[in-house]
């Protein structure tokens, strides 16, 4: 204070005879120096780090997205994006509403049902099933169980970038280095996705067999056919311009391949999970390979069809490979020079199964790299209209069609093949007219697939075999 004095005496003598040039920069002297008493004064105490940390993460909840300048409108109005995400996230009739709705389902009769064979209380469903069902703060009871899966469970804690994330100025790169989760980025998507779609560490996302014993439907995921059904944007040229580029939806398939392989082997190799009591943990399993009907009689036969990518012996449940076989099929072309490798390594880890326990996790392991090295070669590849239709001829070759022995690879490889195509329509690399002559050959193929207990491997075969000679007209 006593510095302030003294300049302003100096100023108030030096006004009638200093050139008014020399005055000025005193009086800016003079302002710096008010200023910086006064940030020393009323500036807030700096808040420690972990209040910060805090703070960043801090779940906000559905509300703080639901102004009708923001995401709360009715109707896709806005610019730069539609502004009606809110209402496309609660749609009752349309998959796009799956995630709000997601709660009720374990509150209706399926949950209730489920939540008796297994035992539990009010509680015990909140530990089981809020992980999945509900917004991760949901969990911990930041956030309401009854928004379901909520904007935050995907774009993450919105703390430390909702008051930002709309601002003159604002980007998408900067919006992730505050806390916004990169769903642009196809691992970070697939990782974000798998926990509760394929299972995850956090608390109450692993789903274990006897969840799906006491009811629970089978789990079956890909990337970017349920980023489709989930999608709440339009990706306009304002898009492009804000996140650099539109989704290619063929290379969002295969890293979601290449993730799924990665998280399945990772959760299986912890001791913790890899066992219920005596039992293996069925989950990581093949449902069909023990899920057969029984004949005792005259005419029993072996329903069971040999697979050249599972060298284990007969009668042994085969890990659950529908990724593995998928993954293939995308190496073999994208990434020949490591196909070799991941296919030796899928096998090595089949045959570990017969061994123990110690050498199938070092098996895993080793797989796993293999994985994740196809993974980053994915998210890097560039996936045009010759590479895709290998991609899909590769799935339906003679090296990988007799791999579909079982329920869960045929799903994959349906689901895979539409991905693709629409893929390929989307990018303008086929026509939607050619596209739609082709949809009643894929839709034979679903229908073999519709259900699992009608499942017959050869006639499977002979449905996608049709649609892959249809597609393969197109090129």
């Amino acid at each position: 204070m006593q510095g302030i004095s003294t300049l302003l005496r100096q100023l108030s003598a030096a006004w009638r005879d200093t050139p008014r040039s020399a005055f000025a920069a005193g009086l800016l002297c003079l302002a710096m120096a008010v200023a910086a008493l006064c940030a020393a004064l009323f500036a807030p105490a700096p808040l420690k780090a972990e209040s910060t940390a805090a703070s960043l993460r801090a779940h906000m909840g559905v509300a703080s997205c639901a102004g009708s300048t923001c995401h709360g409108r009715s109707v896709p109005s806005g610019t730069p994006v539609r502004q009606d995400e809110i209402a496309r996230w609660q749609e009752d009739s349309s998959p796009a509403g799956a995630h709000s709705r997601a709660w009720r389902v374990v509150e209706g009769p399926r949950g209730r049902e489920i939540a008796r064979h297994l035992g539990l209380d009010a509680a015990g469903v909140q530990r089981e099933c809020a992980g999945c069902h509900a917004s991760p703060a949901a969990a911990t009871g930041r956030g309401r169980l009854s928004d379901g899966v909520d904007c935050e469970a995907c774009h993450g804690p919105a703390g430390g970038w909702l008051s930002t994330h709309y601002a003159v100025g604002a980007s998408h790169r900067r919006n992730v280095a505050q806390g916004m989760t990169d769903l642009v980025n196809p691992a970070t998507r697939a990782s974000v996705c798998l926990d509760c779609h394929l299972s995850g560490d956090g608390r109450g996302q692993f789903i274990a067999h006897r969840i799906m014993a006491a009811g629970h439907p089978r789990i079956s995921f890909e990337l970017d056919l349920f980023s489709t059904l989930q999608m709440h944007h339009d990706e306009d040229a304002d898009y492009v311009q804000r996140k650099g580029g539109r989704t290619n939806s063929m290379r969002m398939w295969a890293v979601g391949q290449a993730q799924a392989v990665t998280r399945s082997l990772e959760l299986f190799s912890q001791p913790a999970k890899a066992s219920n009591g005596i039992f293996p943990e069925f989950t990581f399993y093949d449902c069909h390979s023990c899920h057969r009907r029984i004949i005792d009689g005259e005419d029993a036969h072996v329903t069971a069809v040999p697979n050249p990518g599972r060298p284990i012996a007969q009668g042994m449940p085969p890990f659950n490979d529908e990724n593995m076989i998928m993954l293939l099929a995308a190496a073999r072309v994208v990434a020949p020079d490591l196909a070799g490798e991941f296919d030796a390594r899928a096998k090595a880890f089949h045959r570990a199964m017969g061994v123990g326990r110690a050498e199938t996790v070092s098996a895993a392991q080793a797989l796993r790299q293999s994985a994740q090295a196809l993974s980053t070669r994915m998210a890097g590849a560039e996936f045009g209209r010759e590479r895709t239709f290998a991609i899909m001829d590769a799935i339906a070759s003679d090296a990988i069609s007799d791999r579909f022995t079982d329920y869960e690879g045929s799903v994959q490889s349906v689901m895979a093949i539409d991905t693709l195509l629409n893929g390929m329509v989307n990018s303008g690399m086929v026509s939607t007219g050619a596209a739609s002559g082709l949809r009643v050959q894929i839709n034979q193929a679903y229908a073999a697939v519709k259900e699992p207990n009608s499942y017959r491997p050869i006639a499977f075969r002979q449905a996608l075999g049709g649609a892959i000679r249809s597609i393969r007209s197109l090129r």
